[in-house]
Order: structure tokens, then sequence, then C-alpha cells
């Protein structure tokens, strides 16, 4: 007698269910697929308790008759292709057939349709998979789905899910991840009768629905948009989408779609951190939303049960592409700041007219500007080199996480010879040696000194490292250190590096080595200092992470080099400090990702004193 037997098929349905009904949110993830496939432009989402009470899914779509009803309970019965040649450029969200079998498999389902063009429709009844009644009733055009008892014969399956509260929090996320997706589509969405969202249907643009959707966080979205290049269209990625600011309170969520389709994409997600490298601060995640348009035949849509993961044909493109869109949405959101901070007065011209002599002000900061999209400066990687703990200095990632509040060094002093930056900005005074506040047209500025100059000299340095051509200060006496073994090891590794970085070493033989030059901005810090922070950041190259980027060690270059908090500045100093923000392309935040400027409108000011 053979072995082997063909499963019976509510029990295939229910081992289908295992993969594609997950939780609630499964199931109503499968149904507004369904909807929107079939062309609704109004969905309503009904839920009672944690989803396993009842689940109802309205729309007013295409609609089924009664043939089509009894079919898309039959396994792999599905409109949405035809042939094989169809499953390579997959245009609809659902196709598989799988779904309403495996959900009607474990639970009590209705479904109730109309066709537009016929006058009756189909009702059909079914209890864990078998058909119980089936009959004609009236009703509106679409197709209604009343899901209960959610998991009733498999209890196994409904002990592991988790509290309602974490159930609902699921199934509200699919509802915004759809109506993000879709904006010209209307949602409405209740839980026990309490209405939890409500989206009109052709009002909103995809702005105005992100804002909706982000609510009070979404009031200044960074705006992505990234189109292919004239003629690649068939082959780019275009990129779309809306970022919260680094810094939003709100909490951070990345939500990707696919030509349309919610994914969950490692791939993306780093490309989103890396476009925002410099922006965000350590352990801070991102949020917002990301939209790509790809060739249907470049992605693979078919490669997990729930279709909640692709597969990219060509990924190094597709990573770039995002890269490149977050990055020049950054450098256009820097200029909407420079406008709101910076605006002119009536009748200016909102240029500045200070006389500011860089060598003094932010020696060396480079006369042209940054380029729109910044430049990926390299990685600086190891080859095979053993760095003993004790030449890691603990100051270097300290200060990386806690924003390098504590320099030691002494920066250049600010130029005396500039005037007030022009415009609606007025600069008041400053507050505890660490705040600059300023007067604008729309309320109260204040920015953080030390992480306005650090980004600053950070970005003048990246430029002069790009163009290999960092200023170096000449020291009047060389210091000649004493060097462990990996200290040397590490100095003839990377003896290109360190020398672009703008230091002079030369071997004096043993364990010495003399220093006769060091980056101009370092100038005025000690030796050992700046050499002890740069031993630190290749250290880290040889001790199993890969390897160090050129931005963190110049980032600790402008850290040391920057305007110290608790550091007593002149009205003079401080205005040449903004004019120079001014006239920067980049300003919002410290590379370590820390805001620059905080401000407070006058309706927030009213509110502190009762007046609002």
């Amino acid at each position: 007698m053979s072995r082997i037997r063909i499963l019976p098929e509510n029990l295939a349905n229910q081992i289908a269910a295992g993969e594609v009904v997950e939780r609630p949110a499964s199931v109503v993830k499968e149904l507004l697929e369904n909807a929107i496939d079939a062309g609704a432009s109004q969905v309503f989402i009904q839920v009672e308790g944690d989803g396993t009470r009842l689940i109802r899914v309205i729309d007013d779509g295409s609609g089924m008759d009664q043939d089509d009803v009894l079919l898309c309970l039959e396994r792999h019965a599905t409109s949405k292709i035809t042939s094989l040649a169809e499953l390579g450029s997959i245009r609809t969200l659902g196709f598989r057939g799988e779904a309403l079998p495996s959900i009607a498999s474990v639970a009590r389902m209705r479904i109730t349709s109309r066709p537009a063009a016929q006058t009756l429709g189909t009702q059909i009844d079914l209890r864990f998979g078998k058909v119980l009644k089936v009959h004609e009733m009236g009703g509106s055009p679409g197709t209604a789905f009343e899901v209960t008892d959610l998991f009733g014969n498999v209890p196994a399956r409904k002990k592991f899910l988790k509290s309602t509260r974490t159930e609902l929090a699921h199934i509200e996320e699919v509802v915004k991840n759809y109506a993000l997706a879709r904006p010209e589509l209307g949602f409405g969405f209740t839980v026990d009768g309490r209405e939890v969202l409500r989206l009109p249907a052709g009002l909103d643009t995809p702005r105005s629905r992100a804002e909706r959707i982000f609510g009070k966080g979404g009031g200044s979205l960074v705006e992505v948009g990234r189109q292919a290049s004239a003629g690649n269209e068939e082959t780019e990625p275009g990129v779309s989408g809306f970022l919260l600011p680094p810094d939003s309170p709100a909490a951070a969520r990345l939500r990707i779609f696919i030509n349309g389709r919610a994914i969950h994409d490692r791939l993306i997600s780093h490309a989103v951190s890396e476009g925002l490298q410099n922006y965000l601060m350590k352990g801070r995640g991102v949020g917002g939303v990301i939209f790509l348009t790809l060739p249907l035949v470049s992605v693979d849509v078919n490669v997990h049960p729930t279709k909640q993961e692709v597969r990219f044909n060509k990924p190094t493109a597709v990573h770039q592409a995002v890269v490149a869109a977050v990055q020049a949405a950054m450098a256009d959101y820097q200029q909407t700041l420079k406008q709101e901070i910076f605006r002119p007065a009536p009748g200016g011209s909102g240029t500045v007219q200070a006389k500011v002599t860089p060598a003094k002000v932010y020696a060396p900061v480079s006369a042209h500007p940054a380029p729109a999209v910044q430049e990926v400066l390299p990685l600086f990687k190891a080859t095979a080199v053993a760095v003993a703990p004790s030449v890691l200095q603990a100051g270097s990632d300290r200060e990386a996480e806690q924003g390098c509040e504590a320099e030691k060094s002494q920066p250049p002093p600010l130029s005396e010879d500039s005037a007030a930056p022009s415009g609606g900005l007025r600069y008041l005074g400053q507050l505890l040696d660490t705040y600059l506040l300023c007067a604008t047209e729309n309320g109260l500025l204040a920015i953080d000194q030390h992480a306005a100059h650090e980004r600053l000299l950070f970005e003048a340095l990246k430029r002069q490292f790009a163009s290999k051509k960092i200023v170096r200060q000449t020291l009047l006496f060389s210091k000649v250190l004493e060097c462990t073994l990996e200290e040397i090891q590490i100095l003839k590794q990377y003896a290109e590096e360190i020398g672009a970085l703008g230091v002079e070493i030369e071997d004096f033989g043993g364990g010495s080595q003399v220093v006769k030059a060091v980056p101009a901005v370092l100038g005025r810090s000690p030796v050992e200092e700046v050499m002890a922070g740069i031993f630190a950041r290749f250290a880290e190259a040889g001790s199993g992470k890969g390897g160090v980027r050129a931005e963190e060690v110049l980032s600790d270059m402008a850290c040391k080099a920057a305007i110290r908090a608790g550091q007593r500045l002149t009205s003079t100093e401080a205005e040449a400090l903004l004019a120079e923000m001014q006239r920067a392309d980049v300003f919002s935040h410290c590379p370590h990702g820390r805001p620059v400027a905080k401000s407070f409108t006058p309706h927030d000011i009213k509110k502190w004193f009762y007046r609002g």
C-alpha cells in the first residue's frame, strides 16, 4: 500500500492558511488587495475585538457574478493571470488565488457581491471551508466580505495571537499602508463602532494623504522625488515619497512600496539610512514612506507566500537610486530651511553682505559651494592588522554618541571683520554660552553653536578631502611621538589615507615618529590628541568592523576644531557664524545627527504664558 497520499482539500487549505493567514491583519491585507484589484474607489473596513470576532471589508469595485463567487473559493482560482509569461510581469496585488480559500478554511465567511451591470447579486455563506448556502439577493454594486470566528477551528493558532491592542495595531498599519499607496482611494476604518480613520476619495494628493497618515509628525515632510533619466524609463527605478525630518519626535517607521505593493526590504531601508548619513543620530530610525516604480520584469514578487518580499534584478542599481534620491531630497530640504530661517526682510535682497574672511572664521572653508548631492567618500578598509585594545581611545566613540560636547582644544577665533546677516534673522544674544538666540519673522530661533560650527567645518573638510586638498598647517616645532607597534602598523598600512587627511609624519627610528604637519583646522589642538583620534578610528578598521568611513574621521576632526559648548562669543563672532550658516548648502544637523537649530513659533510662546 502506498505511503504517499493526496491531502484532503480542506487540510491543504488549512496548511496554506498557515502561510497566508498569520493573524487578523493578514485577512485585512488580502481583502484590501482584492478590493484595489477590483477597481474600487471606496473601501470600508470594520473590525470587532482583535479581529477574530469580525472583519468586514466592503468595496464598490467591479463585483462578481454567481459563477465567479463560487470559483473564487477554489484553490489557485484567479482572474489576475492566465499564462506563465504573465507571471514575470505581475501588475495586480494578488495573483496566486490562495487567499480566499485559505481564509475560508479557518473562519466563518459570508461573501456578498453584485456586478454593476446586474440587478441582483449573490450571497454565499461558508463555515470553515464548507459551503452552507448560496442565494440571490439585492445590494449595492461591489463586494462585501464578512469574516467571523477567525481561527475558530484551529485554537492552537488563536492561542498564539498577541494582545488585542497589538493585533489592532497590525490591522491599522495595513490600512494606513494602502491608504498611502492609493491616495485617490477613499478609506473608512472602524473598530468596535469607533471611527479610527476616514479618508475621502479623489481629494488627496500624495503629500496631503501622507500628512493625514503621519498626523502632527507630517507637518514638515521631506519630499523625495527622482525620476528615471530620459530614455531610461524602462530600466531605471523611479523613487518618490516623503520622509520625516531626521529629528522628528514622531514614531519612526519606514513604509516601502514597490509598484504600489507594500513590502519589507532591508536593501531599501539601508539605502534610505545611507542617504541620511550625517543627518540621523546614532540609534534613531528612519520614518516616512518610499515609493519605487520599476519595470515589472525587473522585480520578482513571487518569492514570499504573503507577497511582502521581492527580489530585484539589479539590486545595486536600485540601492544607488534610492541613496541618490534621499541625498537630493535632503539637499532641497536644506534650502527650504534656509528660506524659513533666513527669510529676507521686506524690500531686502536676502543676501549676506558680511565680509567674512574664511581663513579666520572657519579655516579652511572652501569658497565654492558643495554639490547638491553629496559625494560618497571612500571607505578605509583594513587588509590584516591586529590592534590591541589599548590603542582604541574611548573618547572617539563617546564623543560621536554624545554629540562631542567635551572638546578640550581651543578652536580658532571667529573673525571680527564681519557684519550681521541680513534678512529676517536678528541676533539677540547667547544663552548658557552655548546657544545663539535669534528673533525671526516666525518667532524665536535657538542655535547650538558647537553643532552649527561643526557641520560647517565638516562640509568644508569633505570638499577638500574629495579634491585631495586638505589644508595643512606646518608645525613650528615638529613633535616626536613614541608609538606602539600597533600604531606603527597603522601608519604603514594607512600611510596614503592618513597623508590625505592632512597629516605629515615621518619615521624617526625605533618607535619614534615625527609629526611635521597637521590639518589646519586642528592647528591649535595638541598633536598627541590629534593623532590619538586618528589612531582610534583606523584601529576600528582592523577590529572586524569592515572599515572606517572617511566621513567618520573628518567628523572627528571637525568636532575637535569647532567652537565648544560653554564658550563665550562676542556679538560679532556670533553674527559671523550666522552669516556662514546662511551661505552654507548644508547646516541643519551636525555630522552626528544632532539638530543645529530649534524654532519656537509665536503660538508656542503664547502657550507658555497662557495667551494662546
